[in-house]
């Protein structure tokens, strides 16, 4: 397996660099020779070229060129060479004699091979900037797949295997709402405070992988019932300058520049990462519902058109610091700032029994001004010692948010015959400021025990205090605006999470087995200042993991894995502000909801073939007190949706992931999902039970042509799926990409059409005791984008 980033020890590098000129006038003798990758037989460029004396003393050295060439002079006398390369086991030479008679040495291609680190892990790549396999995660280099050319980090989402994001901007992997997503490996203020929507401000070109954890070990958070998604942002770390820029524009309105940079010298690697978009997203939404009262049937149509209109800009920074070949220091800075104005005009037409008994319709206009300032400062600290995986690792994140709401609502109401209802106008405003900090500190520890074994364990804690000021007004018959009785309040929301965790693991033969367990303690508090009601929370809980590898051979294993995991209600959850945007539908959190805990079980293969790859996977979870939103309606047919706790739910499926090369120029990747859900609702009301058997699939035909052009199709299906309250309507699409390689093959221009058939809406039924329901959204629509992009030493 290769590793994209090419890290040299610049200590030891300075000392090659200078014995390289020294010897260039002193020398008598020169060495020759080419490193390559042992799998590929890729030329590894800038990889250390050390020469040491017999008795260990340094006497030259180099790097290697960007073909893998490297020559370096010396003086005559007795050497042995060490070739080092990040991700890549060190190669060591026999000792060799450079004399009058024999005064050059060609060591001529040698090949490196790279380091595995994990034991619970048999990796077998395929193309590597498309995906890595391994039995408990996947990778997804994100570079080559055309289909992200311009669009944000949520398309990236949309496009990997076991995921599905709805039109809404909601991230599920395998058919679960509840997946922890990580950024560099940590929580983010771009996920923190507003979820997964956050990502549509990421651009998809500062994005350098995607690992997709689906049932994670003790090491990493409890949080995620369905597992972890880690996105990782681009920084470089190669000799000198590097780059890559892009350029986007598309419609609807998309436009974009992205910049990639770094550039190291000696001791510091310096990176920079930096984004900008301007963007229109227009959106739609219809509504049907009857509700029953007293004999009589109130009817609603409802239709919604809106539209987004925003800013983003987006830069990170940062530097690396070697304090010495084992000691180093990563600094980084974050900053983002979103603006935008968002216009939303609703109709609602109101029957009584039938479409034939009109009653009058309202029309309701939503005007909202946006302000989404956050900064992120992160520090890392690791220190390698002497023994090959010993290592220490010190992380310390600060996360800083704000969001400024200002909302102007009018609404205006006619008869059946259209004409105005002034005494039913309304006029109504919403303040909003929300405001998060989060603090971060996590310290790993890695001790290899004998030669396989490694021990692992840690300790994490984090702070988090957030405030909500809103305020909710309505104009009176004076024109005074009024707040409104229980919408005036400051809701505070404090997290304290402390944790460790320690974790065991070996290997005897074809089997490896890790087994950890990690504790949590959870205090979490919520307070309404203005009336001081306060609802604490306090827990501790352990959540043990554990996986078990079979290896037949390199390209065929086993391994069975069990994994505990926890949802605990945050913000959004338990927040008792109600969305007023709309007049009819409103949404709002709940502060009695408990947490849900999740035991996870799958018994994983992968299998390598000549020209594919198939991995497959059979998963069973079982989850009590399942968070879900409940919609209720009252008798004036106003909706209200919260979420409640569920008895439970019981979920199995199979997955299968597959990559086949028919051809040299062309590529499928197919990716099924087939699950079946139990869920048991009885606790809210009898008949809220579903029993679910849905799937996803996915494929992708990728054609390498002549000439620089590539052309990509993708394929996406997300079927039919049953809920608590109703069913969520299936869901395909189609995407098609193409792109030519241009100057030299340093540029790329890229055409991709997302939605090809303006196909992507949500569509589903609720049902309650009293009502029911069918709506049909659609939030993204068909977007084409033309992407320009280039590399710069790459």
């Amino acid at each position: 397996m290769m590793t994209s980033p090419y890290l040299i020890r610049p200590a030891l590098v300075g000392c090659l660099l200078f014995f390289s000129l020294t010897f260039s006038v002193f020398s008598q003798g020169k060495l020759r020779g080419t490193v390559q990758e042992l799998n590929s037989k890729q030329a590894l460029s800038f990889a250390s070229v050390a020469v040491y004396s017999p008795t260990d003393s340094l006497i030259g050295g180099g790097i290697t060129e960007e073909n893998g060439n490297f020559s370096i002079d010396l003086p005559l006398g007795k050497f042995y060479v060490l070739i080092e390369f990040m991700g890549f086991e060190t190669f060591k030479t026999d000792v060799f004699e450079l004399s009058r008679s024999t005064n050059q040495k060609d060591l001529g291609i040698i090949l490196l091979k790279s380091s595995a680190e994990d034991l619970d892990e048999v990796v077998v790549q395929g193309e590597k900037t498309i995906m890595e396999l391994s039995l408990d995660k996947r990778i997804f280099n994100v570079g080559k797949d055309l289909a992200n050319a311009g669009g944000t980090a949520t398309d990236i989402l949309m496009n990997l295997p076991s995921v599905a994001v709805d039109p809404e901007g909601n991230v599920r992997l395998r058919g679960s709402s509840n997946v922890r997503i990580l950024i560099d490996g940590k929580p983010s203020g771009l996920v923190s405070f507003k979820g997964s929507s956050g990502l549509r401000q990421l651009p998809a070109n500062l994005v350098e992988r995607v690992e997709v954890i689906t049932n994670p070990s003790a090491r990493y958070e409890a949080e995620g019932m369905a597992g972890v998604i880690n996105i990782i942002l681009k920084k470089d770390n190669k000799q000198g300058f590097n780059g890559s820029f892009e350029v986007i524009a598309g419609t609807p309105l998309n436009l974009g520049f992205s910049a990639n940079l770094n550039y190291r010298k000696n001791r510091i690697n310096w990176f920079i990462n930096y984004g900008f978009a301007r963007r229109y997203q227009p959106y739609v939404s219809e509504q049907y519902q009857e509700v029953y009262e007293n004999g009589e049937t109130l009817i609603l149509n409802q239709a919604n058109s809106g539209e987004l209109r925003g800013w983003n800009n987006n830069i990170r920074g940062g530097l690396d610091y070697f304090f010495s070949e084992q000691s180093v220091l990563t600094m980084s800075y974050l900053w983002r700032r979103t603006d935008g104005r968002r216009i939303t005009d609703i109709r609602y037409d109101d029957y009584l029994n039938s479409l034939d008994n009109f009653l009058g319709y309202s029309l309701r206009r939503q005007d909202e001004k946006e302000k989404e300032p956050n900064s992120e400062i992160a520090l890392n600290y690791k220190r390698s010692f002497a023994e090959k995986g010993h290592e220490l690792t010190a992380t310390f994140t600060y996360l800083n948010y704000w969001e400024n709401s200002d909302q102007l609502f009018t609404e205006f109401r006619f008869d059946a015959g259209g004409q105005p209802v002034p005494e039913e106008d309304l006029v109504q405003t919403s303040l909003n400021d929300e405001f998060e900090n989060q603090y971060l500190f996590q310290l790993d520890y890695v001790k290899p025990i004998g030669s396989e074994g490694k021990f692992e364990t840690g300790v994490r804690t984090s702070f988090r205090e957030m405030e909500n000021d809103f305020i909710v007004s309505e104009e009176n018959e004076s024109g005074e605006l009024v707040p409104l009785p229980g919408l005036d309040n400051i809701f505070l929301y404090n997290e304290n999470i402390l944790a460790a965790y320690g974790i065991i693991g070996n290997k005897t033969g074809n089997w490896s087995y890790q087994a950890g367990l990690r504790a949590e303690h959870t205090d979490v508090e919520t307070i309404l200042a203005e009336t001081n009601e306060r609802n604490p929370r306090n827990y501790t809980n352990l959540f043990p993991s554990a996986h078990l590898t079979y290896n037949i051979s390199e390209e065929n294993a086993f391994q069975l894995s069990y994994s505990r995991r926890v949802r605990r209600p945050v913000y959004n959850d338990l927040s008792p502000y109600v969305t007023f945007s709309d007049q009819r539908n409103f949404f709002s959190g709940n502060p009695d909801l408990n947490p849900e805990f999740t035991d996870a079980f799958e018994l994983g293969h992968i299998k390598y073939f000549d020209k594919g790859t198939l991995f497959s996977t059979a998963y069973f979870r079982n989850t009590v007190d399942k968070i879900e939103r409940i919609r209720s309606v009252n008798e004036e047919g106003f909706a209200t949706t919260l979420p409640y706790n569920l008895t439970g739910e019981q979920s199995f499926g199979l997955e299968f992931s597959a990559d086949y090369r028919p051809t040299d120029w062309w590529k499928l990747d197919l990716n099924l999902n087939f699950f079946h859900a139990d869920i048991d609702g009885s606790n809210i009301q009898a008949d809220f039970q579903a029993k679910t058997t849905s799937f996803l699939a996915r494929q992708t035909s990728r054609f390498t042509l002549e000439n620089g052009w590539d052309l990509q199709l993708r394929t996406n299906y997300d079927a039919r799926q049953k809920t608590a309250q109703g069913v969520r309507k299936g869901i395909f699409f189609l995407d098609l990409s193409a792109s030519k390689q241009i100057m030299q093959e340093r540029g790329r221009l890229i055409l991709t059409v997302n939605d090809i058939l303006n196909s992507r809406r949500n569509r589903f039924i609720t049902e309650g005791e009293n009502f029911f329901t069918e709506g049909d959204s659609q939030f993204i629509r068909r977007q084409i984008n033309l992407t320009f992009s280039f590399r710069v030493k790459q």
